[in-house]
Formats: structure tokens, C-alpha cells, sequence
């Protein structure tokens, strides 16, 4: 067990933050920063904590989407005559997260073990890129978030649940399943990120009194250097969120994809080259 410094929890926090929301995998890039300017592992209770204050950031930013389709969701409960489109996207939000929550409790120790494999993580980020290629391929974007169906909903709770597997990236895997189902950019990354609220904030807080038990194993953070990092989590979390909207308005996955290939090489070569340990 080795101690984490106050750099290395700012240098993770703004990691967090940058990655947690663009499709090339936030769990990744922890875990490989880590290695590569640590020498060590953060640890999967670490990233789960920590997304809390990207969540934070998704929550504050769709602060107004979100009020209003709770209490769409509240009134549609009690009066059938308003159950419109942010009554439903409740109900989608929920069934969609019932999948991941399922999984996540499942292979709560492989996700924290054979996981955390930089093989496996370099591999994924190689791999899923071809995945964000050919829906980009196959894309119509004909359709918007107000015509979002339970079909939608249901395929992209499961595709959410292989974020669980580093390397794959939660928005990249939701988004894409999004586009193959006709959705356009902006709508599939948009209800990526409010599926992705539920299941990250509860993975957080469950992962919550691991974080503070010291272990033999990676690197052992303090009280104050996870809240250090949560918090710039969140900052910095925000600004990626206002940027990747954008940025998909008038632009392609495969931008991401060709930095995933860039990134998971560059990974294995040093894997194969011994300058890094895979676990």
C-alpha cells in the first residue's frame, strides 16, 4: 500500500473530470494515468467515488431537464392525461438503469480485479472504436429525444452495462447504441448521460466505505484528497459536459475512435515492452 499525494488526487480528480463524459473511457484513463505516472493503481473504489462529482456536474447541467421530467414523471403518476414524452423518458430513465444496477452488484469483484487488467483495457479501447465507426456508418439521426421509445430505452440500458468492462466507455456504448437505433447525436448523449446518474451515484455511494478502508493493495487515498478530487471532478466535469454537446452537434464519434486506436497501441507497446505492468 502505498500513500497518495495531494498532486496525484488533483492530477486523478482532473482526469475524472475530463474523461468520465467523452466516449473514450474515464475508468481507462485512471487506471492507466496511474500506472504510467504512479507506478500504481488508484483502484476501482477510488474512480467510483470520484464519479460522484461528475455526476454532480450532469446534475447541475440538466438541472432544469431533470426537475421537469420528475415532475412530469410525479404528475403522470396520478393523471393519465399527462403522460407526455418527459413522463415516459422517467419510466425509460428507470428501466434502463435496472440492467447495470443488476450486473454492477453481480461482478462487483471481477470489475475491481480482473478489470483493472491494462491487457483488457487496451484491448476495449481498441475494439469498441470500430464499434463507434460503424454506428456513425449506419446512422440515420432522424430522430430527436422527443421521439424516444421504450425499445430505445431498454437497448440502451444494456449497452450501458459493458462500461462495466474499462476501456469500453459508458457514453460511448450508450451513444452509439443510440445512433444504430436511429437517435441523432445530441439526443443519444443526452439520455446516455441521464441513465448514467442513477447507476454512477449509486455505484459512488456504494463504493463509498471501500474508498476510506485502508487496503495492501494500489494506492490509498485520504479522506481529504477524495473530496480534493471529487470536487475538481465536478468542475472540470461540467466544462467537458458543455463542450461534448457541442462538439457532437457538427461532429463524428470517429474523432474519438481514432484517439482510442492512438491510445490502446500505445498501451500495449508498453506492456509489450515491459516499461508498464499489466495489473
Amino acid at each position: 500500500m502505498t500513500d497518495m499525494t495531494w498532486a496525484q488526487s488533483i492530477v486523478l480528480g482532473t482526469v475524472q473530470g475530463l474523461t468520465e463524459f467523452l466516449p473514450i473511457s474515464s475508468s481507462a484513463h485512471m487506471r492507466i494515468v496511474s500506472e504510467l505516472w504512479f507506478h500504481d493503481d488508484a483502484g476501482a473504489s477510488f474512480t467510483a467515488v470520484t464519479q460522484l462529482g461528475t455526476e454532480l456536474a450532469v446534475l447541475v447541467f440538466f438541472a432544469k431537464d431533470i426537475v421537469r421530467i420528475l415532475r412530469a414523471w410525479g404528475a403522470g403518476l396520478f393523471d393519465a392525461t399527462k403522460r407526455g414524452i418527459d413522463y415516459r423518458v422517467g419510466w425509460y430513465v428507470i428501466l434502463a438503469t435496472i440492467p447495470i444496477v443488476i450486473l454492477g452488484i453481480l461482478f462487483t469483484d471481477q470489475i475491481r480485479t480482473v478489470g483493472r487488467n491494462l491487457y483488457l483495457i487496451a484491448i476495449m479501447l481498441i475494439l469498441f472504436s470500430f464499434v463507434f465507426v460503424a454506428a456513425e456508418r449506419f446512422a440515420t439521426q432522424r430522430r430527436g429525444l422527443d421521439q424516444l421509445t421504450l425499445r430505445d430505452a431498454i437497448i440502451m440500458g444494456f449497452a450501458q452495462c459493458l462500461a462495466l468492462i474499462p476501456g469500453v466507455s459508458r457514453s460511448g456504448a450508450t451513444a452509439s447504441a443510440g445512433l444504430f437505433l436511429g437517435l441523432n447525436r445530441e439526443a443519444a448523449f443526452r439520455f446516455s448521460f441521464l441513465i448514467a446518474i442513477p447507476a454512477v451515484v449509486g455505484s459512488g455511494v456504494y463504493s463509498l466505505k471501500d474508498a476510506f478502508e485502508p487496503t495492501n493493495i494500489g494506492l490509498q487515498a485520504s479522506g481529504g484528497q477524495i473530496v480534493l478530487a471529487t470536487i475538481i471532478a465536478f468542475v472540470v466535469g461540467y466544462a467537458a459536459i458543455a463542450w461534448l454537446l457541442r462538439f457532437v452537434s457538427d461532429h463524428s464519434m470517429n474523432w474519438f475512435a481514432a484517439y482510442r486506436v492512438i491510445l490502446g497501441t500505445v498501451v500495449l507497446i508498453l506492456l509489450g515492452t515491459g516499461v508498464v505492468a499489466a495489473s
